[in-house]
């Protein structure tokens, strides 16, 4: 089962960002839990929805202790380490494609918790925004979260300035598109004239000037990844009171989506 939900590759990137473990200068105390077991946990929780008291016995630890150290893990920015760290190894395959990127949210129920508000297309219904932008083929390369009465332009600079410098196949590293798509929630003179400011062209549909069927003739791919995170079922729904542990699970979903995409390496014939 471990060796399923953390196959060796996502073992190996997350050797490289998790934190050691801490010590006891007196010695003694009961035997820490191995992290690639507490992973294992975590990605399962994340994967099937399921609560931290129902995590199955096969894993030989139990919620509480896969929770604590996820509490721990998110605090430290795990999460995001290794997400930046799988968009490198991407980037240094050549398999980013920065030519165009594409802009959106999705909307979710919340339950209780920071980070919240009325959802003025849910009836008033209290929850939250995953915001997103995605490069040509849909690989997530910035993720955010607020409350549901965020108005949407007000996401887009802090996505694009949450773009992390990435290792490219040639040359320096790279964290800023050459264009990007956006539907007409984004339709504003102040993101066009600071979107060119940093030498990205903005595709942001006009009001009343273009249709909405041509909207999706490249923002498609952001589309699909939203299903992608889908299949995260613990984003389905809000469950999380603090925010930064539903930003974690995020991550955690963007950071399976980038893994998958990478291709098996290469072996050499003798």
């Amino acid at each position: 089962m471990t060796e399923r939900l953390v196959p060796d590759g996502l073992w190996e990137f997350f050797q490289r960002v998790v934190p050691e473990a801490p010590t006891r200068p007196q010695g003694g105390g009961r035997r820490r839990y191995g992290d690639r077991e507490v992973l294992a946990v975590i990605v399962f929780v994340a994967t099937t929805g399921c609560t931290w008291s129902q995590v199955p016995p096969v894993f030989g630890l139990s919620g509480a202790t896969s929770h604590r150290r996820f509490r721990e893990w998110s605090r430290q920015r795990v999460w995001a380490k290794l997400h930046r760290l799988v968009l490198d190894e991407l980037g240094s395959r050549g398999e980013l494609d920065w030519s165009r990127c594409a802009i959106d949210l999705v909307n979710m129920r919340a339950l209780k918790g920071d980070l919240m508000g009325p959802n003025p297309v849910d009836r008033g219904k209290y929850g939250s925004k995953i915001h997103l932008i995605t490069e040509r083929t849909g690989l997530p390369l910035s993720v955010g979260v607020s409350g549901a009465n965020l108005h949407d332009s007000q996401a887009l600079e802090p996505l694009v300035r949450g773009i992390p410098p990435i290792r490219s196949r040639r040359g320096p590293r790279r964290g800023h598109p050459a264009k990007l798509h956006a539907d007409k929630a984004y339709d504003n003179r102040h993101l066009r004239h600071w979107l060119r400011l940093r030498h990205i062209t903005p595709r942001i549909a006009r009001k009343g000037v273009e249709t909405p069927q041509k909207l999706g003739r490249h923002r498609w791919t952001i589309e699909r990844t939203m299903a992608w995170l889908a299949g995260c079922r613990r984003l389905h729904r809000r469950y999380e009171r603090q925010a930064i542990h539903f930003l974690a699970f995020t991550s955690i979903a963007c950071s399976l989506i980038c893994y998958r995409r990478l291709s098996p390496p290469l072996t050499s014939r003798r």
